[in-house]
């Protein structure tokens, strides 16, 4: 065995090298000839090429740009770049892949280098690489109709205003629903057709349940019963309500609300098992408030005027926004009329629920 100095690095400064500390180890003597002979190792004279990082980012761009000539003709080139030098920041966010920072960044660009030569030098803009170019320049030559435009902004509505996603072809078949919103103490529903013809609209009081320990077996009897009650229709459609779980207070009755959104789509999905078609579906609150200008700020106000409105309007229009069958008027009202001391919100959303449905999924149409 040999003794050597094994050379440990101490700690280190920023900007400093590390001081370096001795300490005597000791080395088998095999181990020792293979680190001197690492360490003595004659090194290789022959030149090595060294190719600079920037040099491959510009040979890369350079095959990039090659590529966009052969991809679009002097006409198209001429096309595209007319209207990267000439369209203002709204023309160009026009373009469905322009919208947000790109559109902003071409603008800078235009303004610091002036006018782009060639397709390569939008490369040269933040947030454009080969692929984007390529797509942009694309969405250039062939932009979006009005109608497709229309399209893409109402199916964005309709993913934030219904869940679980439902094809449109669905939704513009729809012959009748059932409109259901439970609060703390009742579960109402209004069976509605695309007539906006109101077949059923009633309430049932459901005082046990938030009372003990949320059984489950409480829950699946009382929910089975109020839904022996419900009318077949196409879809079921339930109110979602968006409390936060930040406020711990609240969890009590975030609790019941998820319990019983879980019993209602599990209870009328009947069918899901066999064809994996949801029939129960979840409307936004904010999104039907909204509809009806119920919304101050994020609170959502009360219905019942509307819902007080579209009473009367059955009988005194021709043509009301909401039909209410000469047999069941009398009922309605009278059951409307009962319910106003006991801010029956529950009763009054659920038809603004179901005229809110058929008139933004639907029919698509604002009022």
């Amino acid at each position: 065995m040999s003794v050597h100095c094994l050379l440990v690095a101490g700690g280190s400064v920023p900007g400093i090298l590390g001081r370096w500390r001795c300490f005597p180890v000791l080395l088998g003597s095999s181990l020792v000839q293979g680190l001197h002979n690492s360490c003595c190792r004659k090194k290789s004279t022959a030149p090595k090429k060294i190719i600079p990082r920037v040099a491959l980012c510009d040979e890369n761009t350079k095959k990039s740009g090659n590529a966009l000539d052969k991809l679009f003709s002097s006409e198209q080139q001429a096309s595209i770049l007319q209207v990267l030098n000439t369209a203002s920041n709204k023309e160009l966010e026009a373009f469905k892949l322009l919208r947000g920072r790109k559109s902003i960044n071409i603008i800078e660009h235009r303004e610091k280098f002036g006018p782009f030569q060639n397709l390569e030098s939008l490369m040269n803009v933040p947030l454009f690489q080969y692929k984007t170019t390529i797509q942009v320049c694309n969405s250039i030559l062939c932009p979006e109709t009005e109608g497709e435009k229309r399209k893409f902004q109402d199916n964005r509505l309709l993913r934030k205003l219904i869940k679980p996603e439902i094809k449109r072809e669905r939704l513009k078949a729809v012959n009748s629903i059932v409109s259901i919103v439970f609060g703390t103490r009742r579960i109402a529903w209004a069976h509605l057709d695309r007539k906006l013809a109101v077949l059923d609209w009633q309430q049932s009081e459901c005082c046990q349940l938030m009372k003990g320990t949320y059984l489950s077996s409480v829950y699946l009897q009382e929910i089975s019963s109020v839904i022996s009650k419900m009318p077949n229709a196409d879809l079921y459609v339930l109110e979602k309500i968006g409390l936060s779980i930040q406020n711990s207070s609240r969890f009590p009755v975030l609790l019941h609300f998820h319990i019983m959104e879980a019993m209602l789509y599990a209870l009328l999905n009947k069918t899901f098992v066999q064809d994996g078609q949801h029939q129960v579906l979840s409307m936004n609150r904010n999104g039907v408030g909204k509809h009806f200008e119920l919304m101050i700020g994020d609170t959502r106000t009360s219905g019942k005027e509307l819902v007080k409105q579209f009473l009367s309007e059955s009988v005194l229009k021709e043509e009301p926004r909401v039909v209410f069958p000469s047999e069941k008027i009398v009922r309605y009202r009278q059951m409307f009329s009962s319910t106003e001391q006991q801010r029956a919100e529950e009763l009054y959303d659920s038809l603004l629920q179901a005229i809110a449905f058929y008139e933004l999924a639907v029919f698509d149409t604002e009022p």
